[in-house]
C-alpha cells in the first residue's frame, strides 16, 4: 500500500467558500483501497506555502496528488490574477524540492484541456475525468513499475458507480468553511442529459444520469448533521431537477426522515408546478440557482438550451407564488446576439418579479464544446489558439464595451440586478456569512 498526499489547490471564494468535494471523494476511494492518505486544502492552510513544504516533508508520501477545481472564474470583466494555473505549476516546482514522489494531476479543470494543462504545469501524470478507479490503477502500476500514460482518460465505460462513492470528511475543514460562510456540497447524480453548446459537463460525467440511491444521500446528510452540525447543503449536480424527476423521490425522503436541513441547487428552467416547489421546500429548499444562460429565444436557441423564455418566466412565477426566491445567470454577447436582442433582453429581464439576476459578459471558450467550433467559424479565435489562459466568445454583431456599458446603465442602482459579476460575489459572501451566523437561510 502507498502513502498518498492529496492537494487541493483552488484559492478562488467567488461566491463563496467551496468545501473541497472532489479531494474528500478520492480520499474514501483510495482510503477504501488501504492506502493512507493525507488531505491538505491550500485554501485552508496559513502560510499555505510554508505550511505545505512542512507537512509534506513529514508525511514522506509515494505519491502527490493535486486536484484543479478551477482554471479561472469565467468573468471576462475581472482581472487576469483569478487564473490558477500558474499557482499549481508553483506547487509542484516546490514538490519537487521536497520529495522525488512522482505528481498526479485530476479535478474538473484539469480534465477539460489534460494534455495542455500537464504540459503547462509540468506534473507527471494526469487523470481526466472520475478518479476514483483511475487513480487507483495508477497507483498500482507506479508500485509495480509498469509503464502508463502521461493522461489516464476516463470514458464511458469506466465511469464509476456513484452510489459506492462518498466522501470522506475532515472536521478541521468542515469548521474553516462553516466559519467562513463556505458551502458544503454534496452530490447526488453525475452526468447530464443536455448539450448546451459552452457546457463541459458532458466531455467530463457523460449525458446518461447516474443517480445516487435516495436513501444513500438522505444517510450522508444524516451524517453531515449528526457529525458536523451541518444544516444547510447546496447539492452539486450538474442540474438537479433531472428529467426522470429522481429529484423529487430525494426529497421525499428527506421529508419521510424527518431530517431538518436547508438546502438549494441548480435547476433548469423546465416545467415544474406548485405541488413540487411545494414537496421540495418541505424538504428544505430555501433558494434556486437558475442556469437561465440567455434572455431572448433567438440567444437561447443559439445555445441550444432547448427551452424559450417563456418557459423561464413561467418556472420564475411558480417559484415566486410558492415564496422560492430565484437566482438567474444570463450571459450577454452569446451567438446571434446582436444590439436588438441585448434591448429585447432587458426587457424579457424585467418579468424576472422578486428575483437576482446576475449578468455575464462573453462566454469562456472550453476546448471540445460546440462553442469551440462556432468560434472557430466566426474568427472569434484561430484553430490551434490556447485556451489555457480565458478567451471569450462575443458574437461579431456586437461591439462588447459598448454592450458592458449599456449592461452596467440598465442594472445600476438595482439591487435585484448584478452586474459585473464580482460585486454580487461580494454580496452573496455576505449573505453566506451571515448564513453560518444563523441570521438568514442562504449558503
Amino acid at each position: 500500500m502507498s502513502r498518498i498526499f492529496i492537494i487541493s489547490s483552488n484559492t478562488i471564494a467567488d461566491p463563496y467558500p467551496v468545501y473541497p468535494l472532489g479531494m474528500a471523494v478520492l480520499t474514501f476511494a483510495l482510503s477504501s483501497q488501504g492506502h493512507t492518505v493525507h488531505q491538505f486544502d491550500y485554501f485552508v492552510a496559513t502560510q499555505s506555502s510554508k505550511r505545505l513544504r512542512s507537512t509534506l516533508s513529514r508525511f514522506k508520501p509515494d505519491i502527490v496528488g493535486i486536484s484543479l477545481r478551477n482554471i479561472d472564474n469565467v468573468d471576462s470583466t475581472s482581472p487576469d490574477d483569478f487564473w490558477s494555473l500558474a499557482l499549481n505549476r508553483d506547487i509542484v516546482t516546490m514538490i519537487r524540492e521536497i520529495t522525488d514522489a512522482p505528481v498526479v494531476l485530476g479535478g474538473p479543470a484539469f480534465s477539460i484541456m489534460p494534455e495542455a494543462i500537464l504540459d503547462y504545469i509540468g506534473a507527471d501524470y494526469g487523470i481526466a475525468g472520475e478518479g476514483e478507479s483511475l487513480f487507483n490503477i495508477l497507483i498500482q502500476d507506479i508500485q509495480e513499475g509498469k509503464k502508463s500514460n502521461r493522461v489516464i482518460q476516463n470514458h464511458n465505460e469506466s465511469f464509476v458507480d456513484i452510489n459506492t462513492s462518498q466522501p470522506l470528511w475532515e472536521k478541521e475543514l468542515i469548521n474553516f468553511y462553516s466559519e467562513k460562510g463556505g458551502i458544503m456540497g454534496l452530490q447526488t447524480k453525475r452526468g447530464c442529459a443536455y448539450n448546451c453548446t459552452y457546457c463541459t459537463y458532458p466531455a467530463l460525467e457523460g449525458n446518461d444520469l447516474r443517480c445516487m440511491e435516495p436513501g444513500k444521500v438522505a444517510d450522508e446528510v444524516e451524517r453531515l448533521i449528526k457529525d458536523f452540525g451541518i444544516h444547510s447543503l447546496f447539492f452539486t449536480d450538474s442540474v438537479f431537477n433531472d428529467p426522470k424527476s429522481n429529484y423529487l423521490s430525494l426529497a421525499e425522503e428527506l421529508i419521510l426522515r424527518e431530517i431538518n436541513i436547508t438546502w438549494s441547487a441548480f435547476f433548469r428552467p423546465h416545467t415544474i408546478t406548485c405541488n413540487e416547489i411545494r414537496l421540495l421546500k418541505r424538504s428544505g429548499l430555501h433558494m434556486i440557482e437558475l442556469g437561465t444562460d440567455a434572455a431572448t429565444d433567438t440567444t437561447l436557441t443559439e445555445l441550444n438550451k432547448g427551452f424559450n423564455f417563456e418557459k423561464v418566466i413561467e418556472f420564475n412565477q411558480v417559484c415566486l407564488q410558492e415564496r422560492v426566491p430565484c437566482f438567474h445567470y444570463v450571459m450577454f454577447g452569446c451567438p446571434g446576439e446582436t444590439d436588438l436582442t441585448v434591448k429585447e433582453a432587458f426587457k424579457n429581464i424585467e418579468f424576472l418579479k422578486s428575483s437576482l439576476v446576475m449578468g455575464f459578459s462573453g462566454i469562456r471558450i472550453f476546448p471540445g464544446t460546440i462553442l469551440h467550433e462556432r468560434s472557430i467559424k466566426d474568427g472569434v479565435l484561430a484553430l490551434h489558439d490556447s485556451l489555457l489562459r480565458p478567451i471569450y466568445y462575443f458574437s461579431p454583431n456586437i461591439d462588447k464595451e459598448s454592450m458592458n456599458e449599456t449592461i452596467r446603465k440598465a442594472f445600476a442602482k438595482r439591487k435585484d440586478r448584478i452586474f459585473p459579476p464580482s460585486e454580487g460575489y461580494m454580496r452573496l459572501r455576505a449573505l453566506s456569512l451571515f448564513s453560518s451566523r444563523g441570521f438568514c437561510g442562504r449558503n
